[in-house]
Parts: structure tokens; C-alpha cells; sequence
């Protein structure tokens, strides 16, 4: 794994100490902090690749915090939770979290999940692409169709020329569509060629990142369909004509 910079918010000093330990092991220089109040200093100071956040912050609740993150950083959010509702999980994935970990979690699966955000992005070989790709253009650049157009080397997506604000998973999931323009994924696949596990609440994961990708397309271009659900499979990204 290239090391980067880790930011490690955990209010419980204990598993502070043991994810900031897995992640210097991983190669990252980790930073820390027991509470959310200063995350946009931290974040102007450290400039983190990836960000490990409690939910459970005694200052300030973890949503929010990701919420302000995201604001400014396109780091790479796995949210670390005692919450067992289901709804708290996904409306931290609803504002930006890329991947989340119930606790108690193994330093193993830790490992395994980090290791699998950082194999992104993947740039798609010519075959791969050869029915959306530009052939003219000088960098490689997947057009859609409808004025969306995805600038891999830029890592950038633009509807009609302006940019569209996605996270690093939504970029990388529409890129996974755009490769294979036409299949069909179901959400185990998906799982698989985004965070390389098969680990329970895939469903409720792949679902949520579609659904804001979905939301920041339509209002780049309202009433324009990329994304279909196959009603009992999954999803298939078609371009436009």
C-alpha cells in the first residue's frame, strides 16, 4: 500500500491507540484526536488520505462531523460505530462516508478494508471502454452520453462542462459502471470490485453511494437517467444517446 496520511477520531483513548497502530503498521503517518470540534483544523493542518471516525463523539455527533469533512476533504471516511440501528449507518453514508465498521471489529478486517479503498482508483483498459471512450480526446476521458463526461486523469466528472462534487467511492463506482456500460451488476459484484470483501450489510452499503451518486447527477441534470435499477439484480449504467 503507498503510505498517505491517516487521521484517527475515537473518543475511547483505548481503540484510538489500536486503529492508529494498525494504520502506522499499514504505512500511514497517523494523527489522532478524542473529539470533533476541531476537524476542520486538523484537516487543514494534515491533509489525511483517510479518516477513521467514531460515531459515538462525546463533543460533537459523528454525523455532522462527516458532514463537515466532506465539506472540504475527499479523504477516504470508514465510520467506526457501537450504533446498531441500521438508520444511523446510512445516514452516515448518506453524507459522505465511504465504508463503516461495527464495533467490536477485528484489526484484520480493519487492515482489509483500508488495503481495499487504496487499490483505487482503477483506470479501465481499452476494451473495457471501448463503447463510451472519446477516441479524440488527448487524455482518457469516459463521455456518457447527455454531457456527462468522466476525466479519469483529473479524476473529475462534468455534466455540460461543470464539475460534479462526488466523493472518491461515488467517482469510483460511476467509473466501475462506465467501464462496462450495459452489464448488469448485482450488489455482491459490486462489493467485491469495490472494497474486495463479502462482509454482511453490502446491500445497505452499495445502495446508499448509488443513491447519492443518483441525486448529484440529477441535479447536474435533471430528468436524465444514467443509473437503472434491475428490479431483483441490481444496477446498469446506460449512456446516452
Amino acid at each position: 500500500m503507498q503510505a498517505g496520511t491517516a487521521l484517527v477520531i475515537e473518543d475511547d483513548a483505548d481503540i484510538r491507540a489500536l486503529v492508529a497502530a494498525v494504520l502506522a503498521g499499514s504505512g500511514f503517518d497517523v494523527h489522532q484526536s478524542g473529539t470533533g470540534r476541531d476537524v476542520e483544523v486538523l484537516l487543514e493542518k494534515h491533509q489525511p488520505d483517510l479518516i477513521t471516525l467514531d460515531l459515538g463523539l462525546p463533543d460533537v455527533d459523528g454525523v455532522e462531523v462527516c458532514r463537515r469533512i466532506r465539506e472540504s476533504s475527499d479523504a477516504y471516511i470508514i465510520m467506526l460505530t457501537a450504533r446498531t440501528e441500521e438508520g444511523d449507518r446510512l445516514i452516515g453514508l448518506h453524507v459522505g462516508a465511504d465504508d463503516y465498521m461495527t464495533k467490536p471489529f477485528s484489526t484484520r478486517e480493519l487492515q482489509a478494508r483500508v488495503t481495499a479503498l487504496f487499490r483505487r482508483p482503477r483506470h479501465p483498459s481499452g476494451s473495457a471502454t471501448n463503447n463510451v471512450q472519446k477516441a479524440s480526446t488527448p487524455s482518457p476521458n469516459l463521455d456518457l452520453g447527455g454531457g456527462l463526461v468522466i476525466e479519469l486523469d483529473r479524476r473529475e466528472v462534468k455534466v455540460s462542462g461543470v464539475a460534479v462534487p462526488l466523493t472518491r467511492t461515488e467517482f469510483d463506482l460511476l467509473v466501475l459502471f462506465a467501464q462496462r456500460a450495459g452489464q448488469v451488476w448485482d450488489r455482491p459484484s459490486i462489493v467485491r470490485e469495490m472494497w474486495q470483501s463479502d462482509f454482511q450489510g453490502s446491500k445497505n452499503l452499495v445502495d446508499a453511494h448509488v443513491g447519492n451518486l443518483r441525486r448529484k447527477l440529477d441535479v447536474a441534470s435533471p430528468g436524465a437517467v444514467w443509473i437503472h435499477t434491475v428490479r431483483g439484480i441490481g444496477f446498469r449504467l446506460d449512456p446516452l444517446n
